[in-house]
């Protein structure tokens, strides 16, 4: 009923000079007839016909204009529509219209395609590139484990960001890519956390921080390479800003909780913590943080339906909290 109101409306605007000029013809023929000894019979037959006419092609009209109207209002409601899917206009201003809508259309679509195109070149340039990099990376790998020094295991700390640095980079790619191979089935997820806790042990030995791991027993649906990154993320943030203390992983419920004793974050941070690039106050303090390490984290566990929320007190820690869905299945808890 309400598109049909704003169609009436929408048609009156449209044609109300000629409503106008209905109106003024209908005003001259009474004049005249008011004027000349005219059968009342006659004049009365011929007005009769004159609105069931007008009263017809009225009707007719805007049945047509509100045909259009639907397929209008429908194609404004998509953000790319096909313009050869428009009914052709006949006549008038309106094939005009037309033209430049399907020139229009063109146009998006080319730049569109060419988007696509330099996204997927850069997305295989890249993808080559971490490919070529893990070569010399591997090697220096090699060289620190035969030619031990003191300063070997601070070369491999260093080394171990570079390639933390490199799988961000691609990463970063492939998720604003229509494919992000993501294989979603069920997963334990002490078994994610402890594979991302031992990718970040040398940093832990190293800042002499504390670890304390409570085993759990749950398990969702998920993709376990995506969710690792995420998790890896969140990790490498807390141990950025803990200089000393520890950091706790457990669950509360359904909810994964990583809680560290670190500088914290001030309330007028907390709320853009997520944002693409921002830093904030303690990332200005450091000077080396990019601000992307969070922002992946969260449209990583946004894209895989998980809730993720954070909480600080400046000089107390911060705790990140990532809620899951539940999967009960007591096959499935058996055999894993």
């Amino acid at each position: 009923m309400e598109q049909i109101k704003t169609a009436i409306l929408q048609y009156w605007k449209s044609n109300k000079i000629l409503w106008i000029g209905q109106a003024i013809s209908i005003f001259i023929f009474a004049v005249i007839i008011s004027l000349y000894d005219v059968p009342a019979d006659a004049w009365q037959y011929a007005a009769l016909l004159i609105v069931v006419s007008l009263m017809a092609l009225t009707t007719y009209d805007f049945l047509r204009f509100f045909r259009k109207h639907q397929k209008l209002t429908e194609a404004s409601r998509q953000i790319l529509f096909r313009s050869n899917a428009l009914e052709e206009p006949k006549y008038g201003i309106e094939k005009d219209y037309m033209r430049i809508i399907r020139i229009q259309a063109e146009e998006i679509q080319r730049i569109v395609t060419e988007s696509d195109l330099t996204k997927t070149d850069m997305l295989d340039y890249y993808s080559m590139w971490v490919h070529q990099i893990k070569t010399p990376i591997s090697a220096m790998h090699l060289m620190l484990q035969t030619n031990k020094t003191t300063e070997s295991g601070a070369l491999r700390l260093e080394l171990f960001k570079i390639e933390q640095y490199v799988e961000m980079a691609l990463n970063y790619l492939r998720l604003g890519s229509d494919s992000t191979d993501f294989v979603i089935k069920p997963y334990k997820i002490s078994e994610i956390i402890k594979n991302a806790i031992k990718k970040y042990k040398g940093i832990f030995i190293e800042k002499n921080i504390t670890l304390k791991f409570e085993e759990m027993d749950f398990v969702t649906i998920t993709d376990e390479k995506w969710l690792s990154f995420a998790i890896e993320q969140i990790l490498s943030n807390a141990l950025k800003y803990t200089t000393t203390g520890s950091i706790t992983i457990y669950m509360e419920g359904d909810t994964l909780a990583i809680r560290d004793t670190g500088c914290g974050i001030i309330k007028e941070d907390l709320p853009r913590v997520f944002e693409k690039g921002f830093t904030g106050y303690n990332g200005r303090m450091d000077k080396k943080s990019t601000g992307i390490g969070l922002y992946l984290s969260k449209r990583i566990l946004n894209k895989l339906s998980h809730d993720i929320a954070i909480s600080s007190e400046p000089g107390e820690g911060t705790v990140l909290r990532i809620r899951f869905e539940p999967y009960n299945d007591v096959r499935l808890d058996r055999e894993m």
